[in-house]
């Protein structure tokens, strides 16, 4: 059985911080700088006036006038969330992410683990039968505790044979038990709004409420003929999540966390903020805990002056090791930073083989020198720690103030 855990309004909570209040009243995510005009998360407030999230913003700000604008955090919300599934992971949950706010896991699997002794309340099961409620199985009620207790946080919890039947429970689930969507029985009254928790299918819920087919019975209804004529593949994906039918689950692997965060004294940008990340470049390279492996991906953030945060993630065509080309790269990134910045980070997603040596096709004296260089400088800071080869970089040549001119960044061949 398939387990889904939805954190309400994830997104907006973060970015909204300490200003609870905002909560109350209509209050949406603005767009992300240099992305689409389009409004995220919403409260409970705004729904009312029939916002929800991807709604344009000329849209949402002519429903509601007063719609208040939260600055998105996204480095916030990946750290949040990076949280509650390594929490997650530690109680034994092999997790696959939907969206940030929204993970399955087979529960199941972790049965033996939280179950307890598995065996189901006969009393509760003839309240349940009395009163037409599916009774889920025994076990699930100590893993759902579990998982609350690893969250940390106000969790909807639902179950069911497949992803989406989960999901739709969790997005029912009203209380602190899981919600039980066993099929296509319990998904034909659901709306067809649902559809968009499957990303091949959310665009297809406007076509379909303008037709006037407003719930999942309906499309299952619908010949598998018509949809495809009409909506191609992303319509026989609905028609399959509408009877029930999902694919299997790809839990994510565990990766390692390693980052470098570098505050800026004053509001950062131009060729100040490439010498900073020249420096995080440095830093990351030389960490131990690195092993010698190639960065395959990335994710560069900042924190911003005026409020909010930028987050871009890079994937390189090839895994690198060489600071030179991964600047060449992420330099050209960082310009489309959409203001001043004043701390930045850089940070590895996912790590790719063992950095091999450059070869050459003819001999090279200096290729072999720097060869030479490089494992004497790996000697040194398995000896002496990462400070053990720096080199000096220089950051602000023109500032007034002597330590700002140069700082040490850790020296790479």
């Amino acid at each position: 059985m398939i387990v889904a855990v939805l954190l309400p309004r994830l997104e907006l909570t973060v970015a909204v911080g300490g200003r609870a209040a905002l909560l109350e009243g209509p209050a949406a995510l603005a767009p992300e700088p240099g992305r689409e005009q389009q409004v995220g998360e919403v409260s409970a407030a705004a729904e009312v006036f029939g916002i929800h999230p991807g709604m344009r913003l000329g849209e949402a700000l002519s429903r509601c006038p007063g719609l208040a604008l939260v600055p998105p955090d996204p480095l916030g919300v990946a750290d949040a969330w990076e949280a509650a599934l390594a929490a997650l992971e530690d109680v034994g949950a092999a997790v696959e992410v939907q969206a940030p706010g929204l993970v399955c896991f087979d529960g199941a699997a972790l049965r033996r683990l939280h179950g307890g002794d598995g065996r189901e309340d006969p009393a509760a099961r003839l309240r349940g039968r009395l009163a037409g409620r599916r009774q889920p199985p025994g076990w699930l009620d100590g893993v759902v505790a579990a998982t609350r207790a690893a969250v940390g946080r106000p969790a909807r919890i639902g179950a069911g044979p497949s992803r989406f039947c989960a999901v739709a429970g969790a997005v029912r689930a009203r209380s602190r038990r899981a919600e039980i969507v066993a099929g296509a029985e319990d998904l034909v009254a659901a709306p067809v709004a649902l559809l968009r928790r499957d990303p091949a299918c959310a665009g297809l819920v406007e076509p379909l409420e303008r037709l006037g087919i407003t719930t999942l019975g309906q499309v299952a209804a619908l010949p598998r003929a018509s949809l495809a004529d009409r909506f191609g593949p992303p319509g026989l994906r609905a028609r399959e999540l509408a009877v029930g039918v999902d694919t299997p689950l790809r839990p994510r692997t565990a990766g390692e966390e390693l980052q470098e965060t570098l505050d800026l004294p004053e509001a950062a940008s131009g060729a100040q903020l490439g010498r900073a990340l020249e420096l995080l470049v440095d830093r990351l390279l030389a960490r131990r805990e690195r092993r010698g492996r190639a960065l395959r991906a990335v994710v560069l953030g900042a924190r911003l002056v005026e409020g909010g945060t930028w987050r871009s993630r890079v994937v390189f065509r090839e895994p690198l090791a060489d600071p030179r080309r991964m600047l060449l790269v992420l330099t050209g990134r960082l310009a489309t930073l959409p203001a001043p910045a004043e701390s930045v980070r850089l940070s590895v997603e996912r790590f790719g083989p063992a950095a091999a040596p450059d070869t050459a096709l003819f001999d090279d004296a200096r290729a072999a020198r720097a060869a030479r260089l490089r494992e004497a400088v790996r000697q040194a800071r398995a000896a002496a720690g990462p400070d053990a080869a720096l080199r000096v970089l220089t950051v602000d040549p023109d500032s007034r103030v002597p330590e700002r001119r140069a700082v040490l960044t850790p020296f790479e061949v």
